[in-house]
């Protein structure tokens, strides 16, 4: 790994403490809603956290193109580190749903940034095997993350888990002090570069990656809103089995499918994660037993690790270099937007039936399938 420079490294270890640090405190926020009376509210921490995610990436897009890689992340993971040290006094549902909303907007900062940095560091040649390297370090903080958090909480009191949370976010912060700004004539800040006109927010350049990607993630959001009523209802205990397996063979294909992209094309290798991930969808909603549920989940995130990088590196290749910062909110918002709605959809289509998980894995089996297809006539 000598071919990737200090400053890479650097970054990924950034990323992962990011990461880390907001999903420290994931597992305990329904309980600590319900101690000040939240548990009417509970769906709606995430549903905010994600929806103002999503309304910043134009803001973050456009910053990272003029402002600069750097002063992006930097506001984006301190940001997140303060607002962390203001859960423990806001003890009402209003209070706490306007932190999660400044939360779920600081946190769609850093990633953009830190895309974008690595698109301009790393050569394309490698592009998709350092955005494999970038997503891996980044998940290994989201598990490594929830694990800790719960761990604190088990512990210690829930307020130090959010001084933890914002301990993290501020290590993240320091280990980027002192990079070097990659963006060439970056400009001052000032009040005229928050505002955001039409052609901020979407970069037409990226278009068959960001469609790919809303897709495909239809089928991610469904499972993180189904997979624990599945397991319980296949009689699994631990319902956190489920992300342990796709987390396991996401991680590897992560960094296997990003070099494979480099080697054989974005597009080859996102036809086939196309088809994994839509066979591990359906895999996974005709479960029978602990052993398919566990099965599909691997297969689920061989195709989903494999898809990410690739997708990455796609908008890295695509987008003008002006404008790289954009096309990277384009496919963050795209994201979002998957989900979201496959989130929204699953949970309506469900509505506590078990019999309705066929028809939701199927339909979101499908999409991905449906991508297959567009990356077949409009992919080139």
């Amino acid at each position: 790994m000598k071919k990737y420079s200090l400053n890479f490294w650097l970054l990924s270890l950034s990323s992962f403490l990011f990461f880390g640090s907001f999903n420290m405190v994931l597992p305990e926020l329904p309980d600590f809603m319900r101690s000040f009376g939240g548990e009417d509210y509970i769906g709606l921490h995430i549903t905010f956290f994600t929806l103002t995610a999503l309304i910043s990436r134009p803001f973050s897009g456009k910053l990272t193109d003029t402002w600069g890689r750097i002063p992006v992340m930097v506001f984006g993971a301190a940001v997140t580190a303060v607002v962390s040290l203001f859960y423990p006094f806001f003890l009402n549902i209003y209070a706490f749903l306007f932190i999660r909303f400044l939360h779920g907007f600081s946190t769609g900062f850093k990633p953009t940034g830190t895309a974008a940095y690595v698109a301009d560091i790393v050569p394309v040649n490698r592009r998709g095997e350092g955005m494999g390297i970038l997503s891996f370090f980044g998940m290994t903080g989201m598990g490594i993350g929830n694990y800790v958090g719960g761990l604190i909480a088990i512990h210690y009191d829930i307020n130090v888990l959010f001084y933890a949370s914002a301990a993290v976010a501020l290590l993240s912060v320091i280990v980027i002090a002192g990079m070097k700004e990659t963006l060439d004539n970056k400009q001052k800040f000032s009040g005229s570069l928050l505002k955001i006109k039409a052609s901020d927010i979407y970069e037409p350049t990226v278009l068959v990656p960001s469609v790919v990607m809303m897709l495909v993630t239809f089928s991610f959001g469904a499972a993180l809103t189904l997979a624990p009523d599945l397991s319980v209802s296949l009689g699994i205990a631990n319902k956190g089995l489920f992300f342990s397996y796709f987390t396991a063979t996401s991680l590897v294909s992560r960094v296997v499918g990003g070099r494979l992209s480099d080697e054989f094309g974005r597009r080859k290798v996102l036809i086939a994660a196309m088809i994994i991930v839509g066979t591990g969808s359906i895999y996974i909603g005709h479960s029978t037993s602990a052993f398919h549920l566990f099965t599909g989940a691997l297969i689920f995130g061989a195709g989903y690790g494999l898809s990410s990088p690739a997708l990455f590196a796609w908008a890295a290749d695509l987008a003008p270099d002006k404008f790289r910062g954009r096309g990277f909110s384009t496919l963050f918002m795209a994201l979002e937007i998957g989900i979201g709605m496959g989130a929204m959809l699953a949970g309506q289509i469900y509505n506590g039936n078990p019999d309705n998980f066929p028809i939701v894995f199927t339909g979101c089996g499908s999409l991905a399938f449906l991508a297959f297809i567009y990356l077949l006539f409009k992919g080139k």
